[in-house]
């Protein structure tokens, strides 16, 4: 099994270098057009999707694929990667060097590994959360190496909590941290698992915006809830998760998720 998690890790990041390098020569060059649920998408994106999957395929080709482009269905397979082939294409179009390439290894359903590149920032991002799945390998969350660890501060008016687009109901009423929108839900739950915010909220996240941070953001000591019960890992063999939002939580504590949870659940309105 560590060889295994060894090579999960170094394809990661040879293939999402890769990747990105390609990605970064595109970058604020490619014209956007609108998919149905609103959001933008690019020749870029769905490049990113076909090379990530052929090139994980190429490597676990046991493996199952949920991805933000092609496969929406939750396959049989007992590993599945989740990928987001570019999460912020809103980013990525207009020139904003906030984007990424979002990897999330499924075992039976529930994230056990993440792993998020930003090509442009330089900060790459993995983490290990075995949980109860029974399997044995690695612990913990890094960036660029180096171990993350959660805030462990109390909340107050200098401390950051992130917001989706969608979120900014919580603006109309007072607060007890200030407010950062940066365009790009893998990102905003990061900067949580890093120890940079508190806490954060996304309205309309799909799986591929959350499957890779998901298991970085719980080895780091944070907390994460969907805010609608019925959304739960594992996730379901033959759903289509393509339509599916996913209203979620980040804290950099239980305790303090229990904190957030009263003003996150107004973006539900």
């Amino acid at each position: 099994m560590e060889t295994f998690w060894t090579q999960v890790l170094d394809v990661c990041h040879t293939q999402t270098q890769a990747v990105g390098a390609q990605l970064g020569s595109q970058f604020a060059q490619l014209s956007a057009t609108r998919k149905a649920d609103g959001t933008l998408v690019t020749e870029a994106d769905h490049w990113s999707d076909e090379e990530l999957r052929r090139r994980l395929k190429e490597a676990f080709p046991d493996h199952g694929f949920l991805t933000e482009e092609t496969e929406h269905i939750f396959p049989s397979n007992d590993w599945c990667w989740v990928i987001d082939p570019i999460d912020g294409t809103t980013n990525f179009t207009w020139g904003l060097p906030i984007w990424g390439i979002s990897l999330g290894l499924l075992y039976r359903g529930t994230p056990v590994f993440g792993f998020v590149d930003f090509p442009l920032l330089r900060q790459t991002y993995w983490g290990y959360w075995l949980g109860d799945s029974g399997l044995r390998g690695p612990q913990g969350a890094f960036c660029n190496g180096a171990v993350l660890k959660t805030s462990a501060d109390e909340v107050s008016a200098n401390h950051l909590f992130n917001l989706c687009a969608r979120s900014t109901a919580l603006m109309a009423a007072p607060f007890p941290c200030k407010f950062r929108l940066l365009g790009v839900a893998s990102y905003n739950i990061l900067l949580v698992a890093a120890g940079a915010a508190l806490g954060g909220t996304e309205k309309t996240p799909k799986i591929w915006d959350v499957a890779g941070a998901w298991p970085i953001l719980l080895a780091a000591g944070g907390a994460f809830r969907f805010l609608n019960p019925e959304h739960q890992f594992p996730l379901q063999v033959g759903v289509d998760y393509g339509q599916i939002p996913l209203p979620c939580l980040t804290a950099s504590s239980p305790r303090l998720l229990e904190h957030f949870a009263p003003f996150a659940e107004t973006i539900l309105d």
